[in-house]
């Protein structure tokens, strides 16, 4: 299991708004470290413009986020990572090299489970500079490199450019300062346990399943942070995707809490909502399986 998921009692359960993150735990690390950094190496080599990007002129904040990793990881996990030269060491028997030639936020990627997007102040506001995204959560990137924040977050109900959450995100973008992190959780559910996930929900189409009982139903959490770079003033948003089938909750300690969260949340999401996370066609469906986990 996960040392950080949205369960772990370290927060309240499934709250997505953004608290202050101690900078000694920007980062996570879990048995499947290797899995997940096995899927990136996949996925750029078999469709590499899907899952990096990157702005002209990026190139040295991209390098300052890879600095921050390469001092943080060996002081936080020395079991885990040894720098070596021009290499990392990942235990057990992965070596990264960090001189070869690939850009440095692709580098720095290869080091972590979690995904690595810097956003950059511009006089139209802050945008996506340039991004490692292999994870995406029904997003592509292509679609969004270059893009003002508030366009990124345009398919989100109520996040859109002139609404009060776009001002609150461009004031606190704005006021995050490189010694206080942030952190944020997200969730949704899917159909199936894939971390490269960039196709749009469908609001019409069943994702879970023919039959009556939906199954399978896959949890997925996002836990994300914010750190303001001290040298560019960039701001680099990390991703960090976990899947949880419910299968696996049946036998969590927590389950009736977390069932019993997930159908408040999803009670209390409005039709436009319902559609942004592909739940309209199969609300009822969801809520019965989950409904289960109520059960003794």
């Amino acid at each position: 299991m996960l040392r950080h998921t949205p369960y772990d009692g370290s927060s309240k359960l499934f709250r997505i708004g953004l608290g202050p993150l101690d900078p000694a735990e920007w980062i996570d690390v879990d048995d499947r470290l290797h899995a997940y950094l096995d899927e990136k190496q996949l996925l750029w080599r078999e469709r590499p413009d899907e899952v990096f990007a990157a702005e002209a002129g990026t190139e040295a904040a991209q390098a300052e986020v890879l600095a921050l990793l390469l001092a943080h990881l060996p002081a936080r996990f020395p079991g885990r990572y040894r720098r070596d030269g021009d290499a990392m060491h990942i235990a057990p028997g992965r070596v990264v090299p960090l001189a070869d030639g690939a850009p440095p936020l692709w580098t720095a990627a290869r080091l972590v489970q979690e995904d690595l997007v810097l956003m950059r102040r511009a006089p139209a506001g802050w945008r996506l500079a340039a991004a490692s995204l292999s994870f995406p959560s029904s997003w592509a990137l292509a679609d969004k490199i270059g893009r003002p924040i508030d366009e990124v977050h345009a398919p989100v109900p109520g996040f859109g450019g002139g609404t009060r959450n776009a001002e609150l995100i461009a004031r606190m973008f704005d006021n995050l300062r490189p010694e206080t992190p942030m952190l944020r959780w997200n969730w949704s559910l899917y159909g199936d346990e894939r971390l490269f996930h960039p196709e749009t929900a469908d609001a019409g189409a069943r994702r879970f399943g023919v039959g009556e009982r939906a199954d399978p139903v896959v949890l997925r959490s996002e836990r994300q942070t914010l750190r303001r770079l001290p040298e560019s003033g960039d701001i680099v948003f990390t991703i960090r995707i976990a899947v949880e089938p419910l299968a696996t909750l049946e036998r969590h300690s927590r389950r009736h809490e977390i069932a019993a969260a997930l159908i408040a949340q999803i009670e209390a999401l409005r039709p436009d909502e319902l559609a942004y996370k592909g739940l309209s066609a199969e609300r009822g469906r969801v809520l019965a399986r989950l409904g289960e986990l109520l059960l003794p």
